[in-house]
């Protein structure tokens, strides 16, 4: 997959991945073929980049989450082993290639154990193709800079984020 390796090794020298921390995957498969978001899909791109993203998961520790196209209201797939019932609610949904997008799709079928969450609060995510992760990101986003601008045709965003600084004049932020 053209430019997807040399963007996944900039982030793990970034130390983009953090063990244990959610990783937000929006990803259109159109848009990397060269073809308009939600157009045609491509169960293959889809395989090649979830391959990519297991291969860093096993190297980094990092848990990826998978987000749908908006027929499934940008629901997040995920390992059931990382549901956490106080933050998360699941729904009932089976991602399909037209009604939740390739990349959900296929990642919903080579999970263990998948399942499907209304929303998530991920640390990080990386956005393949413009497929607006940023209501899974939480605040405060921060966008990550690489060299790497595009995975074959698709636009790539990447953010992190922090803790908000809270408080007025009288606040401190270190000690």
């Amino acid at each position: 997959m053209e430019n997807l390796e040399l963007l996944l090794d900039e982030l793990k020298e970034q130390d983009f991945f953090k063990a244990g921390e959610i990783c937000v995957i929006g990803c259109s498969t159109s848009e990397v073929i060269g073809e308009r978001i939600g157009s045609v899909g491509s169960i293959d791109v889809a395989q090649q980049i979830f391959d990519a993203l297991m291969k860093v998961s096993n190297e980094t520790g990092v848990i990826f989450a998978f987000q749908g196209c908006e027929h499934i209201n940008r629901a997040i797939t995920i390992e059931r082993e990382h549901f956490n019932p106080l933050t998360m609610e699941e729904v009932t949904v089976v991602p399909a290639v037209h009604a939740g997008g390739s990349m959900s799709t296929y990642a919903y079928r080579h999970m263990k154990n998948p399942m499907v969450v209304e929303e998530i609060t991920a640390a990080c995510g990386i956005d393949i193709g413009q497929t607006m992760i940023g209501m899974h990101i939480k605040h405060v986003a921060i966008p990550i800079r690489t060299s790497v601008k595009t995975v074959g045709d698709a636009i790539v965003t990447i953010a992190s984020s922090r803790p908000k600084l809270i408080g007025g004049e009288r606040a401190h932020y270190t000690l």
